[in-house]
């Protein structure tokens, strides 16, 4: 029985994760662009031109996903995953607002069991964006630079 070396199963998984993680930001790309109403509406209201910004974070996703897919140069896919871990950071706040808009109603829509794991996950979406990029190998090779 032949047994796959760890680096390679890596590899594998890396791939899996990169192509499941830019599926992810597709899909929610087109629902920014072409839904933004729901987005809008749990943009933090000291957000400038929020439509706009919704329209950009649409593109900024479609673009990640598109950055992370490329076969053709690994710095682009380096890129991806940073502008994708950087925009994670970015739409925080609008993930808290959403959070307290909903918990604070009188009869909250999706309630803890969403918003809990959404915040404990948001940090998850950063590492996965920079791991499956290639931007870091953190904590599977400890001690190795990227």
């Amino acid at each position: 029985m032949s047994r796959t070396p760890p680096a390679q199963a890596e590899s594998r998984a890396r791939a899996v994760w990169r192509w499941l993680l830019a599926l992810a930001y597709l899909a929610a790309g087109v629902l920014h662009l072409a839904s933004p109403a729901p987005f809008v509406g749990i943009t933090p209201g000291w957000v400038p031109a929020p439509e706009l910004v919704i329209a950009l974070t649409g593109v900024a996703e479609l673009l990640g996903a598109v950055g992370l897919l490329q076969p053709f140069s690994r710095p682009l896919r380096r890129a991806a995953g940073i502008g994708l871990a950087l925009y994670a950071v970015c739409v925080f706040p609008a993930n808290i607002n959403h959070m307290i808009l909903d918990m604070s109603s009188p009869d909250p829509k999706l309630g803890w069991a969403y918003h809990g794991p959404r915040m404990l996950l948001q940090p998850v979406l950063v590492w996965l964006a920079l791991w499956v990029s290639g931007v870091i190998d953190w904590p599977f090779r400890k001690g190795r630079a990227a």
